[in-house]
C-alpha cells in the first residue's frame, strides 16, 4: 500500500471534478490534491460520448474558471451570431490540457484507470497497485451526479432479434435501414435525429418514441452576454410572478421566446430544459411519425411492444438506444459533511460554475457550517415542479453568495457564470432595464414559483 500525502482526495476527473479542483488550486497556494478516475484519462462521460455530440450551450460556460473554453462568435451556418459550442473532440482536448496544468503546478496527482474502494483507498485497474490517504485528507465526491451514457448503459427494455445499436454506432453503420426508430425524449435523443437529418435520412424514415415530450430553452437567450441573458431572467421572472400554474407558465414562457417544445398541439411534461436551436426545433418538427405509447418494453425484429400498445417496424429497423439518464436525480444532501465534500448543483443549470463555485468557496472560508450557507445544493430539472424548484434554490443561492463581496467579484470575472457582468463592461439602457426587472420581481416570482412546486 503506498500513501499519498495530499490534502484532499477527489474521486472523478470530469467536469466537476476538474472544475472544484482548479478553483481549489488557484486559490490555496499550499494545498495538495489526488485527482483519481476509473477512466483511462480526464474529461468523465466526453471519453464515451457518441462521435457528434456537441455542448447544448455556449462553450464558454462550460469547462474550469481558469481556462475559457472557446469564447467566439460563430460567424456562419444557422448559428451565426451565437456563441460556438465544442465537439467531443475539442473537449476531450480542453481538458487534457487542464489536467496537464494541474499536474504542472506540483500540487495535484493524477491516477486515472483507479477505482475508489472507500476507506480511503483506491486500486490501479491496470497494476493492482494500491495507494491510501491519510487520515486528515478530505474526501471529495465528484461523482454523484454523473451521468449515464447510451455507450456505457444497456437498453432499459428486451431485445428479442432486433438491432439495437447506441447513437454513437450510427456513424459505424455500412448499410441504410429502411427505418430508424430513435428511442428517447432528452438531448441524446434530439442530437441523434438531427444528426440523422443532417446526414440525409427522410424524415419519413424516422419513428421517434417520446414517452414524454420536454421544454426546451431558447439557445438565443442563453448566451454569454449580460443584456441577453439577464434580459431572459427578467423576462423568466415576471411570467413566474403572474403565473397561476405550472403548465400556464411555461406556455408565458413560450410567448416571451424563453422555452420552446417540439409540438405545439402536445403540454409537455419534462423540463429537463436543455438548450435547443430554432433551426434545430424546425428539423425535429419534421419528424411526423412520433410514437406516444410509453416506454420500449421490448424491441422484436418487425415490432416494438411499448407499455401502452405495439408498434409493427421493418424487419431491417434500427432502434437508436437513447434512454439512460443523462442528468440524476439523487437525493440532495448538504455538500460540506464530515465524511466528505460531495458536490452537486450550486445554481439553477450550469454545473461547472456550481463545482468552480464550491472550489472557491473551500480554498476561501473555514467553517463548514458557513460554507454550506453559501453553497446549498441544488438539483437538476425534470418534471415542471423540479424545474421550479431547481430554480428557486438556484436564486436563493445566489442571494447567498452574491452577498459576499469577495464571491461576487471572483463570480463576475468568471466566464463559467452565465449571469456575470463582466468588469469594465460599459453598461446599457437594456442592461439597467433587465436589473430594474429582475429586482422589482425575483421575490413574488420566487414565492410564487415555490407555492406552484409545492
Amino acid at each position: 500500500m503506498t500513501t499519498i500525502a495530499v490534502d484532499y482526495l477527489v474521486i472523478g476527473a470530469g467536469a466537476m471534478g476538474l472544475a472544484f479542483t482548479d478553483a481549489l488550486v488557484d486559490h490555496d497556494p499550499t494545498v495538495r490534491v489526488a485527482l483519481v478516475d476509473r477512466r483511462h484519462g480526464v474529461g468523465g462521460h466526453w471519453l464515451e460520448a457518441y462521435p457528434f455530440v456537441r455542448l447544448h450551450q455556449s462553450s464558454s460556460f462550460y469547462g474550469v474558471a481558469s481556462t475559457v473554453l472557446g469564447g467566439r462568435i460563430q460567424t456562419h451556418g444557422p448559428e451565426a451570431g451565437l456563441q460556438e459550442r465544442a465537439g467531443k473532440s475539442t473537449i476531450c482536448s480542453y481538458y487534457a490540457d487542464v489536467a496537464e496544468r494541474l499536474v504542472a503546478t506540483d500540487r495535484v496527482e493524477l491516477f486515472t484507470g483507479c477505482e475508489y474502494d472507500g476507506d480511503r483507498t483506491f486500486v490501479s485497474r491496470v497494476s493492482g497497485r494500491r495507494y491510501e490517504v491519510p487520515a486528515d485528507c478530505r474526501i471529495v465526491d465528484a461523482r454523484y451526479l454523473s451521468p449515464d451514457i447510451p455507450a456505457e448503459t444497456p437498453p432499459r427494455f428486451a431485445v428479442d432479434g432486433a438491432r439495437v445499436v447506441p447513437s454513437g454506432d450510427l456513424p459505424l453503420l455500412e448499410e441504410a435501414p429502411s427505418r430508424y426508430v430513435v428511442a428517447g425524449s432528452g438531448k441524446t435523443a434530439t442530437d441523434t435525429c438531427i444528426w440523422l437529418l443532417a446526414n440525409g435520412v427522410d424524415p419519413g424514415a424516422i419513428t421517434w418514441v417520446r414517452p414524454r415530450d420536454p421544454w426546451m430553452l431558447n439557445r438565443t437567450k442563453i448566451q454569454p452576454d449580460p443584456e441577453i441573458y439577464l434580459g431572459m431572467v427578467a423576462d423568466m421572472l415576471t411570467a413566474c410572478a403572474a403565473a397561476t400554474s405550472l403548465p400556464e407558465l411555461f406556455v408565458r414562457l413560450e410567448e416571451v421566446g424563453i422555452m420552446l417544445r417540439i409540438d405545439p398541439s402536445v403540454t409537455p411534461s419534462m423540463a429537463k430544459a436543455p438548450t435547443l436551436g430554432p433551426w434545430e426545433l424546425e428539423l425535429l418538427r419534421s419528424i411526423e411519425d412520433v410514437v406516444r405509447l410509453g416506454h420500449i418494453t421490448s424491441a422484436r425484429a418487425g415490432c416494438l411492444e411499448l407499455t401502452d400498445g405495439s408498434v409493427e417496424v421493418p424487419r431491417d429497423t434500427v432502434v437508436v438506444h437513447c434512454t439512460a439518464d443523462g442528468l440524476r436525480h439523487p437525493d440532495r444532501l448538504p455538500i460540506w459533511q464530515a465524511d466528505a465534500i460531495t458536490i452537486q448543483p450550486v445554481r439553477a443549470g450550469f454545473p461547472c460554475f456550481g463545482a468552480a463555485l464550491i472550489g472557491y468557496v473551500e480554498a476561501t472560508r473555514t467553517d463548514d457550517a458557513e460554507k454550506n450557507r453559501l453553497c446549498a445544493p441544488s438539483s437538476f430539472g425534470n418534471s415542471l415542479e423540479d424545474w421550479a424548484t431547481m430554480n428557486v434554490l438556484g436564486f436563493r443561492n445566489a442571494s447567498a453568495f452574491n452577498s459576499e463581496p469577495d464571491i461576487r467579484d471572483w463570480a463576475h470575472r468568471v466566464t463559467l457564470n452565465p449571469a456575470r457582468i463582466p468588469p469594465g463592461h460599459a453598461g446599457s439602457a437594456a442592461l439597467d432595464d433587465a436589473l430594474a426587472r429582475m429586482g422589482a420581481h425575483a421575490e413574488p416570482a420566487l414565492a410564487r414559483l415555490e407555492a406552484l412546486a409545492g
